[in-house]
């Protein structure tokens, strides 16, 4: 386990399938499995990418915990992942595997290339890289207004 101090925790129909679907759509690996064979919706599992970060991935285990598709597809949060490199043929990897693309591959103000995309039961994904230094005034002026950030970038 890394050090990673927040880790999410989606929510699938079938995290079996979600596995299989986050590991050919965006290369996640699995790195923990803890399944009850009684009960399948009391399973917990984990992935990381490039052996970096944590995300962990569960059944409708409650009433208060459900996939964007048991609720109409809404979404409350998404999840955002950092690239180190490739990060148009990552786009394009998660295309072929069917991920629903909500914004292309686009150069942001303040420096990284941005694809977003939704995955096979709605969860919604943002994946970023890094393709140029922008000074903190340089952002603003392209933001058009102030930017607050203890740290840049």
């Amino acid at each position: 386990m890394d050090d990673t101090t927040f880790v999410p925790a989606l929510t699938y129909r079938d995290p079996k399938a979600a596995i299989e679907w986050l590991t050919a759509a965006f290369g996640f690996e699995l790195t923990m499995a803890i399944e009850d064979p009684e009960n399948p919706a009391n399973c917990h599992y984990e992935m990381s990418f490039d052996g970096r970060g944590r995300i962990m991935i569960g059944a409708e285990w409650a009433d208060w915990t459900r996939s964007p598709d048991g609720v109409g597809g809404f979404n409350t949060s998404s999840t955002h992942v950092a690239l180190a490199a490739d990060i148009d043929a990552h786009c394009e990897r998660a295309r072929a595997a069917g991920a629903t693309m909500l914004i292309e591959p686009t150069d942001e103000f303040y420096g990284d290339r941005v694809y977003r995309c939704k995955d096979l039961e709605g969860q919604h994904w943002t994946f970023s890289m890094p393709v140029r230094t922008v000074t903190l005034e340089e952002a603003e002026a392209a933001f058009g207004s102030p930017i607050f950030a203890t740290k840049w970038p």
